[in-house]
């Protein structure tokens, strides 16, 4: 294993010292919070230097990144900056044809539909937003928008006809963005993601095969390439470069699947689940471990059920360290293609080389699996102290709390932004600046919500308040006081 890569067992962060009551800071008396270990937590330690697949490459640090594909380690200015046009209702920033994208949508009745936690208008532009915050093509992105408006393997919502529709549809969105929807619509995506991908990898695999991916992509950038490595012979293995076949879901005929485009949608699953996941479906499907697994089936639960963030970011964690593998995977494929004289390869046409795989920058760039029993740890630990106001839990235990919420699974940012709020509350200006700023970053980098009570641009703006007003140091002490913040600088 390289000496960059480990797995590890996160420590709990010690407490910043808090005064016992809101107004009087005291030195003599501040919370005292143990230092405790988290059991079970498995990350791969690997910088965010995130991998795309592309010729053109420049150097950064001891990698090789593709300048054109690139998602680079964004400050918390950029990614608020990135995410604007889609905080000020100005999306058409980010895709002029964007408006008259979405009006189609509207007119097909998507607005009307339900899905999941609103509708499915909102859910198909919130996928698109956070694709595009993801930074992946424009066809990729409005594969998004239109993602399921032929209907697909998880719902029944065919605005659109998928055989006569499709030319009107390919006129709005354009062909290549249009193929990547008709054949979004048509395979089994449940399969295909989970059965012959995923589930053929425990946690411990995964963190593995990234170590040693990373050395494998590192000799490759130099020409060397090594043959037989376990973990190229199973991604090859269970998704060959030249693709795979897979049957119609409606028709039972053969579909041809590149690597770039199943990868492609194992992105967009990501983003797609991101968005809709709450604690509903995991009674539905009797998420109890956190997996994410669909073995239940108790279709009598109750909507929307009791609003608690779902169990789906151990699963999505493990499709990101997957993605990361297929995307180093047909790195070094084409890599060693062109270092092979001789050697014939697969058509790149027909492997659709020209969809760029750009890697997301939630879960450290996808370098990361979160252990599932941290996952369930980290929400009972969050929920107990949101709802802790009804209880009248002594200050010093929500604070305790949600920094070992943060120590359990530090990849969500709404238990940063309840601190900062506990701290703003305490007058400790500095720790709820900097709570405040990573919670938003995570948020912003995610572009949807975990605690899905709020939506995400509530979120964002209520971070954001609480920042600044961190920053002038100043935190109104009466309940009008706070009913009248807003304002954000």
């Amino acid at each position: 294993m390289p000496p960059s890569i480990a797995i590890i067992n996160s420590p709990l962060s010690t407490a910043t010292d808090l005064a016992p009551t809101p107004f009087s800071p005291s030195l003599s008396s501040r919370c005292d919070h143990k230092t405790t270990e988290a059991k079970g937590s498995i990350h791969s330690k690997v910088e965010r230097q995130p991998l795309v697949s592309g010729p053109a490459t420049q150097q950064l640090g001891d990698l090789h990144l593709s300048p054109s594909n690139e998602m680079p380690h964004r400050s918390f200015d950029d990614a608020l900056a990135a995410a604007r046009p889609f905080l000020r209702g100005e999306e058409s920033d980010s895709d002029p044809s964007l408006p008259a994208l979405a009006a189609v949508l509207r007119a097909a009745g998507a607005g009307e539909c339900w899905h999941k936690h609103g509708t499915f208008l909102a859910h198909l532009l919130e996928v698109y937003r956070i694709l595009r915050l993801w930074a992946t093509p424009d066809s990729v992105c409005r594969c998004g928008l239109y993602h399921s408006a032929y209907s697909n393997s998880y719902v029944n919502l065919a605005i659109f006809e998928p055989d006569v529709g499709r030319a009107r549809v390919a006129a709005v969105v354009g062909d290549e963005a249009e193929r990547l929807v008709h054949l979004f619509c048509i395979v089994p995506r449940q399969q295909i993601i989970h059965d012959d991908l995923l589930f053929h990898y425990a946690d411990e695999d995964l963190v593995a095969d990234l170590a040693h991916s990373e050395e494998s992509v590192r000799d490759a950038r130099q020409g060397v390439f090594q043959e037989a490595e376990p973990w190229r012979n199973k991604i090859q293995r269970l998704l060959p470069a030249a693709g795979i076949t897979v049957k119609h879901i409606r028709t039972g005929e053969d579909v041809a699947l590149s690597r770039r485009v199943a990868a492609t949608f194992l992105l967009m699953t990501m983003a797609d689940f991101s968005d809709q996941l709450f604690d509903w479906q995991d009674r539905l499907f009797d998420n109890t471990n956190g997996r994410l697994e669909f073995r239940g089936n108790t279709w009598t639960s109750l909507w929307p059920g009791t609003g608690k963030p779902g169990l789906w970011t151990t699963s999505i964690s493990r499709m990101g360290a997957l993605y990361s593998l297929i995307v180093r995977e047909e790195e070094i494929y084409i890599a060693q293609r062109g270092h092979t004289t001789g050697q014939e390869g697969a058509d790149p046409a027909t492997r659709d080389e020209d969809i760029a795989l750009v890697i997301p920058p939630v879960f450290d760039g996808c370098t990361k699996v979160l252990n599932a029993d941290d996952q369930k740890a980290a929400r009972e630990l969050y929920w107990e102290a949101v709802c802790s106001d009804e209880d009248g839990m002594d200050r010093c235990k929500v604070e305790e709390l949600l920094r070992q919420s943060i120590d359990k699974n530090p990849f969500v940012g709404e238990p940063r932004l309840v601190l900062a709020q506990v701290c703003l509350n305490t007058e400790m200006y500095e720790e709820a600046q900097e709570q405040a700023e990573e919670g938003l970053k995570l948020l912003l980098e995610w572009g949807s919500s975990w605690d899905k009570r709020m939506p995400w641009e509530a979120w964002v703006s209520w971070g954001r308040a609480m920042l600044t007003k961190a920053k002038e140091k100043d935190w109104p002490h009466t309940s009008f006081g706070i009913i009248s913040l807003g304002l954000v600088k």
